[in-house]
């Protein structure tokens, strides 16, 4: 996986995963996420693969960008196409799969324990409690 910064979007998957986001059909995209989210979270107590957290890590960051507090998502990386208004339903499940992606075992979290991951962690916690919050309004 190539990697060139801590973002949601900064790496060769999540852009991909960005490309999946645009093909769909606009009333399908909600979907896409989720079905991100259950890749993450229908793993269980199982190793969680690399490419599939980041894709949830991405779809997270989408839901979160609609909600109050989240942050916008401008990078070039992300999908071109706007995102439609999501179900606030999105926002417990993508809480579930960054808790699934923060724990072992975890590739996606071993990698960034291997290098200086404190600011990426922090990142997802500051992902999480806005999506929490949100979930909980």
């Amino acid at each position: 996986m190539g990697t060139w910064d801590i973002g949601p979007f900064d790496n060769d998957t999540a852009a991909d995963f960005s490309y999946t986001v645009d093909e769909a059909p606009e009333e399908q995209r909600a979907g896409v996420l989720l079905t991100a989210f259950h890749e993450v979270t229908g793993v269980g107590d199982e190793y969680l693969d690399a490419d599939q957290a980041v894709e949830a890590v991405a779809a997270a960051a989408l839901v979160a960008a609609q909600c109050p507090g989240g942050d916008p998502v401008t990078t070039s990386y992300a999908p071109k196409q706007p995102i439609p208004p999501l179900p606030a339903a999105l926002r417990p499940a993508a809480v579930e799969a960054l808790d699934r992606i923060l724990t072992e075992p975890s590739e996606l979290l071993e990698l960034w324990e291997e290098s200086d991951g404190a600011e990426w962690k922090a990142g997802m916690l500051r992902l999480r409690a806005v999506l929490a919050a949100a979930g909980a309004a």
